[in-house]
């Protein structure tokens, strides 16, 4: 079991510095950050861009994988992204994890004042796969109903090989359709909004066993893609005791998953918590998945 945690880009340079660090030395495997313009209940206060501040985070560390939690179409065209994309794979030396999702209908599309799309699920597919393309090809010319790419430079290309990894979000059928195409993960909040964390661990089940199904349909080896259970998805903080931590962990597990991974702890609001109970996992838990 692989655990990764979530840094939220609301907070200067010089205090967000220290929490990248430490993700790092505490031992995490791999540290995001979320892919927004601004975010729900957080859309009024400080925020910065996500590929700048992971560019940053690789800058200050050596080891631990980074990527973005989860990038969407809303606001991104393939082209000029898979530019940033290479450009983060480089300056971190290969360590950089596309998370890719379709993306929702809150302040993301809303600030741009756009029309929805016709279809989300549709466009995101899109979106995945000529991003795939961009990635892994010299030159690419590519017309689909949403995007178009016209000799499309790749040079030099990503430090990864063939591509940079992608780990996709996909609750929806046909978003796991596209995960089983082109992830090298998988990723799950769980399969809708629930009060309880039984409930929630039922839902996580029972969407499992879905994203099982669509690697059967597409005739996809199960043990060739990751699986990520975000937690972010319980309706409980996770990070309320090392105990509690444990557990989470061994039903995770037991369940299949290869990954999980846990919002670094906010003062207050959401994700409310105590960053010195990132200091105990980090010296009681990780030790031991090692």
């Amino acid at each position: 079991m692989r655990v990764g945690i979530e840094i939220l880009p609301e907070h200067r340079w010089w205090a967000a510095e220290p929490k990248w660090r430490a993700a790092e030395e505490y031992g995490f495997d791999h540290a995001w950050t979320y892919d927004h313009l601004g975010w729900r209940s957080l859309v009024d206060g400080p925020w910065f861009g996500a590929i700048p501040t992971l560019t940053a985070a690789a800058m200050v560390t050596s080891k631990i994988r980074l990527g973005t939690w989860v990038a969407s179409p809303n606001f991104r065209h393939p082209v000029p992204f898979a530019r940033e994309l290479t450009a983060v794979d480089d300056v971190s030396d290969g360590r950089f994890i596309l998370g890719v999702g379709a993306g929702g209908s809150g302040y993301d599309t809303k600030v741009m004042g756009s029309d929805p799309p016709r279809s989300r699920s549709d466009r995101f597919a899109e979106f995945v796969e000529l991003l795939d393309l961009l990635l892994r090809q010299d030159r690419t010319t590519w017309r689909g109903e949403y995007y178009e790419a016209v000799e499309a430079r790749n040079a030099p290309g990503c430090v990864q090989k063939p591509r940079l990894p992608f780990v996709v979000a996909a609750n929806g059928p046909k978003a796991m359709t596209v995960a089983a195409r082109y992830g090298t993960g998988w990723v799950t909040t769980g399969a809708g909004p629930v009060d309880d964390m039984e409930s929630w661990w039922a839902s996580v089940d029972e969407v499992s066993n879905r994203f099982a199904s669509t690697l059967e349909t597409v005739g996809r080896n199960q043990a060739t893609i990751d699986r990520y259970l975000n937690l972010d998805g319980a309706p409980e903080y996770v990070l309320t005791s090392v105990e509690h931590f444990r557990e989470v962990l061994g039903r995770a597990e037991a369940l299949g998953f290869t990954d999980v991974t846990v919002p670094w702890p906010r003062h207050d609001g959401i994700y409310a918590g105590s960053e010195q109970l990132v200091e105990d996992i980090a010296a009681e838990v990780l030790p031991a998945l090692r």
